[in-house]
């Protein structure tokens, strides 16, 4: 899952008006943030192998870090507990710790058994829809469309910023997505790894367009 994440990021700044859309960002794509780091740190590993899937040819060869259920929903614990304590928000807190919570759970179905339940686990979990290519772009835009809907309903613009830069940042994150999805795979592991590093750059792209966009009601103002 890629784009149904910010779906979801999308969908949270509606439900925590006080929460920035960069945070939202954040905490929807934690564990995706995390993976590249690990990756290059040696901590966690995955394969290249052309044609595993239709819409993916990566085989996750360990990363219970990152992407084991138990440690998704500590990941989740923290985040928004931080976020608590820094923000003195609790909508906002929960919202943010149910985000990334929410991660694992969209990967499930699209993954091949290989999200494990925690460290060390022998069970894996995953329905494999990335073995069909059609069903996962349809599930993928379908969830970001629904997510960027809300988010727009829910807010306006002040100036292009918060108009051209909402619209060319979604654009981006389709085009990533579908050369991702249809084009040839990375050329090597740790090309994948640095590549994977840029969805850092969509959190503060997301403040950044959030600043210039206000609720529509003009009832509260974004948190910077």
């Amino acid at each position: 899952m890629f784009l149904g994440h910010y779906g979801v990021a999308f969908a949270a700044r509606r439900a925590a008006p006080r929460t920035s859309l960069g945070t939202t960002i954040f905490a929807a794509q934690w564990l995706d943030e995390l993976w590249p780091i690990l990756l290059l740190a040696g901590i966690e590993q995955v394969r290249i192998v052309p044609g595993l899937m239709a819409a993916s040819a990566l085989d996750f060869v360990s990363y219970p870090i990152s992407h084991s259920l138990a440690t998704a929903l500590g990941w989740a614990i923290l985040i928004g507990v931080v976020y608590f304590a820094i923000r003195r928000y609790g909508r906002g807190a929960w919202i943010v710790g149910a985000s990334v919570a929410s991660h694992w759970l969209l990967d499930a179905p699209m993954h091949r058994p290989d999200l494990p339940l925690w460290p060390g686990s022998h069970t894996f979990v995953g329905l494999g829809l990335w073995n069909s290519l059609w069903a996962t772009i349809v599930i993928e835009l379908a969830i970001l469309g629904i997510g960027v809907a809300l988010y727009v309903r829910g807010t306006r613009a002040l100036d292009r910023i918060g108009s051209w830069g909402l619209w060319v940042m979604v654009a981006l994150l389709v085009f990533f997505f579908l050369g991702g999805t249809k084009g040839a795979p990375p050329p090597s592991e740790h090309a994948l790894a640095v590549t994977t590093l840029a969805l850092w750059l969509f959190v503060p792209w997301g403040w950044w367009v959030d600043r210039h966009r206000v609720p529509r009601a003009d009832v509260v103002r974004p948190y910077p």
